[in-house]
């Protein structure tokens, strides 16, 4: 296997459920996946998109009505979890109340029959990289979420795994220790040289820290691709909406071609790049950060909004600009230098004017829904 082949593949998957009303709720529809080796590999979606149930899928903790996974070029049909080349970490650790550190993360080498030296080898090594060295002794209950946390990463990277699941690890750790780990988890990847396979509804979570980002919608993938790409070009309005903030605008490009505008369906002309092809549907998104004052002097290269201040935020190392359009629409602005200063001179409830390189904002086909 060369190292750009796939690590893990998911092919046609189709899972379902009985629901409470009698009928059955429909997790994965059809999804087909290639998790490449050496990648951070993050599933993204709200809850009760399905991510979950691929992540156990692939585990083996899901059996699928349809469809096929094959880790390491193997199909893993009727394959048991405990027989899978991966491990898991789960949202609540699932650590051994009874056992010591130690005996936590040296339970599948002593399931495995490893040498008792070599074994204490591995785990000290195991300790040693996750920062537990002389917490051998201690319990479960005598760590903090982060310490079982790194207890249950040891436990599950021991063995070396061809894949590493794990699913929404962090969610139970606070804003700082969380965003520590986000780091130190991508840093650990990096040094093992395996893929992580990471489930989040966190799009923070999944922007800090992946290779790839699989964007899930109702059992369906809705977009493949590095963070950036997700963020600047979404395919679909989903996408656009969860990942990071920004305005969409649907309408009709009209001419002439060498300075198109969107005229929106209630009336609203924004400017595009000249790419745009009259008479097209597109949805248009800006993003806060492409919003600033507008200049004095007129400028060819630029879309300008007319808007009234609603709220000035505070947000630390920016200042946040909340706007209301004419057609009631509403749009954030998060200018930097100069544009701070200028917008920060209006009071709330004044008139202000926002302006954005027409080059710069994101044009999805048509509504934005994949229709």
């Amino acid at each position: 296997m060369t190292e750009t082949a796939a690590i893990a593949e998911v092919k046609g998957a189709v899972k379902r459920f009985a629901a409470p009303d009698g009928g059955t709720i429909t997790a994965l529809d059809g999804i087909s996946l290639a998790v490449q080796q050496r990648q951070f590999v993050t599933l993204l979606g709200p809850s009760g998109c399905g991510k979950t149930t691929l992540l156990r899928s692939i585990s083996g903790f899901e059996d699928l009505d349809a469809g096929e996974v094959r880790i390491a070029g193997e199909t893993m049909t009727g394959v048991p979890p405990h027989r899978r080349p991966v491990n898991t970490v789960f949202q609540n650790y699932a650590l051994f109340p009874h056992l010591n550190v130690s005996g936590n993360v040296g339970y599948g080498l002593d399931v495995a029959g490893v040498p008792r030296r070599e074994r204490n080898r591995l785990v000290g090594e195991a300790l040693e990289r996750m920062g537990l060295a002389g917490f051998e002794r201690r319990k479960p209950n005598q760590l903090s979420g982060g310490q079982r946390q790194r207890v249950a990463l040891a436990r599950a990277i021991i063995n070396r795994p061809k894949l590493l699941l794990l699913d929404e690890p962090l969610s139970a750790l606070d804003r700082n220790l969380r965003q520590s780990m986000q780091l130190e988890l991508k840093s650990l990847q990096h040094d093992l040289g395996i893929c992580f396979l990471f489930v989040t509804h966190d799009q923070e979570e999944a922007l800090t820290m992946s290779d790839q980002v699989v964007v899930l919608n109702r059992g369906r993938i809705e977009q493949i691709g590095p963070p950036e790409v997700h963020y600047h070009r979404p395919e679909t309005r989903f996408v656009a909406e969860f990942i990071g903030d920004g305005a969409l605008f649907t309408g009709q490009i009209q001419g002439p071609a060498d300075n198109p505008l969107l005229i929106t369906d209630d009336g609203l002309a924004l400017a595009v790049g000249s790419g745009a092809k009259v008479g097209d549907r597109a949805t248009l998104l800006l993003r806060p950060e492409q919003l600033d004052a507008a200049p004095d002097t007129p400028d060819n290269s630029l879309g300008i909004l007319e808007a009234v201040l609603q709220q000035s935020v505070f947000m630390g190392a920016s200042r946040k600009f909340v706007c209301r359009l004419a057609n009631g629409a509403s749009v954030t602005a998060t200018p930097m230098g100069a544009g701070v200063e200028a917008l920060g001179r209006v009071a709330p409830g004044e008139p202000l004017r926002l302006a954005y390189r027409r080059d710069l904002p994101h044009l999805i086909p048509g509504t934005g829904d994949g229709a």
